[in-house]
């Protein structure tokens, strides 16, 4: 993820402090609902409706006194009332509570927190700040907002965020069931919840545009297209003026919560709205088979560096919450946004956990996808641990077993664990298939070995790894970075509207804009576009691993060359559904691409089978122009394989050719005869309708040579028994 914010040096290990003492690696058995205290109780921590009131709890070490303040409505500039918390009779070891009677969900709340503001030891209280339950399930926004009065002096009442009591239980999930798709036959489609129907062609009524709602109006255009998952953007509340002057934050990595959703994607305005519409969004998705896997941020917050707001946990217990360097008045920044969450300390262990395990037990989540996951190898003092204790935590608990767990596995800091992230079930993003797709596809040389390695598993980076051969997600293009479109449209970024004089953002693209910088009205131009967009499609879907389509990649959606739009809520930045209907050739490509993964063997996983041992089972041989010849030198730009699909009983040959001009392939002759031709599924080479057919009707080819167009893909199938009756059998 690229962030905005330039990154502090890397930070010297300090000397060993805020040891909390341990707390337990598992909270004991929760009920629904305490019992009433006049005092409160420390569990469950947060706010929680019980029967006549509410127990509120908070964790606090070094304060001297906390106050419940209660209110009204979200603009209240005051609280209808305060409760002061008795530091003698509320308190239980650090966490402060207190029961408070006659509290309905919906109630508005926050806290003001007394203690040592001693900047140099890590103490930062402040008394005069409202600030926000960590545990808060709801947070709401006044509309009149201001995030820089969280870091002046005075008081910030009426213009703070404020938290609401929630009734997690009280909603009726109609018997849902979680799909439980395998990661054999699973298809991402990572999508932005405003985004995808914000633009005013996207058909969804103006009210429920950009919403929870409105994403489920278009419930049936992702089932068309095939897909079994849906990958959002951060949907945890978050700071949307954590930005450059006249800008925003859209994409939402700028946390405030790790239990609230983002208000602003609701179409309702009651402090309750946004958790059930997030829940009427999951229960029809997982109606219509498919998952929902949220982009988690547990590595900073939105409070930032030293110069921050403070809206929570700096005023609550900033040595805990923050990894600080030896002057503690510094901030280590790992995330590049300022700060970095202190993951692996016991109290922020606990809250990653619960975190996790309210969205999976509450709010029926899927999966889990972890930005800068490799933050959570940091210890307390920034040092990278061989067996963060985090992350495993995370895996091994049982309310997580069955979600999928996808790392992001690398931070800001330069720290890079793709293929090496610790643990057994963790799938990671695979950046490097990402470039070296992109590479072998504008023609760079020796870049076809690499991608070689990646289309069948990058076995270089996972096979001693042990792991199910779908641990690398395949993707070429994402969020952060440029869109598939804009990926064959230009060569250089165009960040000029982000405000910072071009200088954010990635300058490394591997992009390649096929002769013209920007949009064309060449049509050679536009046609090799939409070939390469087709090539790059093809083996995202075909590769081995689980593939991840960015939203509206499909259609040529386009940032204009911008590759980190991170601060635009405009159409921009929006799903303009026009280009369905205008590139519904590409459309009808990728549809008929997910169509034949569906039908993907899952035996391996049912057999725990691991990429090294699928990949010494499989019968396969490479190729170059000639059979059993493969040219691996730096000036080749093609390679073909043949392959078996031992449950369908199909030989699968496909040719890549990257080069700029037309070639001849020899097709293995043993499936050549006249009753049993190679059939052809998929051409890039070819206008559509003939580029791609419904695999079940392949398009018969008899001869045994193959001459495949510049920039192409090509995917024929044959029948593997007359391939190993013809004692040809591949090798590896």
């Amino acid at each position: 993820m690229i962030k905005p914010i330039k990154r502090s040096e890397r930070p010297v290990t300090r000397e060993i402090r805020d040891r909390s003492g341990p707390l337990p690696d598992r909270p004991v058995a929760r009920s629904k609902a305490p019992h009433a205290s006049p005092h409160g109780r420390a569990f469950p921590i947060g706010a929680t409706p019980i029967d006549g009131g509410a127990n509120f709890s908070v964790f606090t070490r070094n304060a001297t006194a906390v106050d419940l303040l209660l209110f009204d409505d979200v603009a209240d500039a005051k609280p209808s009332r305060v409760i002061s918390i008795d530091p003698v009779a509320n308190r239980t070891y650090h966490y402060w509570h207190t029961f408070v009677p006659n509290l309905q969900p919906g109630q508005i709340y926050g806290y003001r927190v007394t203690g040592p503001f001693d900047p140099a030891n890590g103490l930062r209280f402040d008394p005069t700040k409202l600030l926000l339950d960590p545990y808060g399930r709801g947070v709401v926004v006044t509309k009149n907002y201001d995030r820089w009065a969280g870091a002046r002096e005075g008081d910030n009442t009426a213009v703070a965020m404020k938290s609401v009591l929630v009734d997690s239980g009280a909603y009726d999930w109609e018997g849902d069931e979680r799909p439980c798709t395998s990661s054999a036959r699973t298809i991402i489609y990572e999508m932005h919840v405003r985004g995808f129907t914000r633009h005013p062609s996207s058909s969804v009524a103006e009210a429920k545009r950009g919403t929870f709602a409105g994403l489920i109006e278009k419930i049936p255009y992702l089932k068309q297209l095939g897909i079994t998952a849906i990958e959002l953007l951060p949907i945890f509340a978050y700071d949307a003026q954590d930005c450059p002057p006249g800008v925003v934050n859209y994409w939402g990595y700028q946390p405030v919560s790790f239990f609230a959703p983002h208000a602003a994607y609701s179409s309702r305005t009651d402090p309750l709205g946004p958790i059930d519409e997030f829940r009427d969004m999951v229960k029809a998705l997982h109606r219509a088979g498919l998952e929902v896997i949220l982009d988690v941020v547990y590595n900073h917050t939105s409070e930032g560096g030293a110069n921050g707001p403070t809206f929570c946990f700096k005023g609550f217990a900033n040595r805990a919450y923050y990894i600080l360097e030896n002057d503690q008045s510094r901030y280590a920044d790992f995330s590049g946004c300022g700060n970095t969450l202190n993951a692996n300390h016991p109290v922020v262990r606990r809250m990653i956990l619960d975190s996790l395990r309210y969205w999976v037990e509450e709010m029926h989540v899927d999966g889990f996808r972890f930005d800068l996951a490799s933050i959570l190898s940091r210890d307390i003092d920034g040092n990278v641990l061989p067996n963060p204790p985090i992350v495993w935590d995370i895996e091994s608990d049982p309310v997580m077993a069955g979600t999928k767990l996808i790392a992001e596995a690398w931070d800001a800091s330069g720290l890079y664990q793709v293929g090496s992230f610790v643990g057994d079930t963790w799938k990671e993003w695979n950046g490097r298939f990402r470039d070296d797709a992109r590479n072998f596809f504008r023609g760079v040389p020796g870049s076809h070995r690499r991608f070689a390695d990646r289309f069948v598993g990058s076995p270089e980076m996972y096979r001693q790894e042990h792991r199910e051969p779908e641990q690398s997600v395949n993707f070429v293009a994402c969020h952060d970075g440029f869109t598939l479109n804009d990926l064959v449209s230009y060569n250089d970024k165009h960040n000029e509207a982000n405000n910072d004089q071009n200088r954010d953002g990635s300058n490394d693209n591997f992009s390649w804009n096929c002769g013209v910088e920007g949009p064309s009205d060449d049509p050679q131009v536009e046609k090799l576009r939409n070939r390469q967009c087709k090539n790059l499609l093809t083996v995202t879907m075909l590769s081995l691993g689980v593939p991840m389509i960015l939203m509206g990649d499909e259609a040529r959606r386009t940032q204009l060359g911008n590759n980190n739009a991170y601060c635009h809520d405009s159409e921009f930045n929006w799903f303009d559904w026009t280009l369905v209907e205008k590139h519904a050739d590409l459309v009808r490509f990728m549809r008929l691409l997910a169509e034949r993964r569906m039908l993907r063997s899952i035996e391996h996983e049912q057999k725990r089978t691991t990429l090294g041992e699928m990949i010494d089972a499989a019968t396969k041989a490479w190729h170059g122009t000639k059979l059993d010849q493969p040219d691996w030198s730096d000036c080749s730009q093609c390679f073909a394989l043949t392959t078996e699909l031992q449950k369908d009983k199909l030989c699968v040959h496909l040719i890549f050719n990257a080069s700029p001009q037309a070639l001849e392939f020899e097709l293995p002759p043993s499936c050549t005869a006249p009753k049993n031709p190679w059939g052809r599924w998929i051409d890039t080479g070819l206008d559509s309708p003939n580029d791609i057919v419904s695999w079940r009707e392949r398009v018969p080819v008899s001869a045994d040579t193959y001459l495949v167009q510049p920039r192409s893909v090509v995917v024929l199938f044959g029948n593997i028994e007359r391939l190993r009756k013809s004692g040809n059998r591949a090798s590896d």
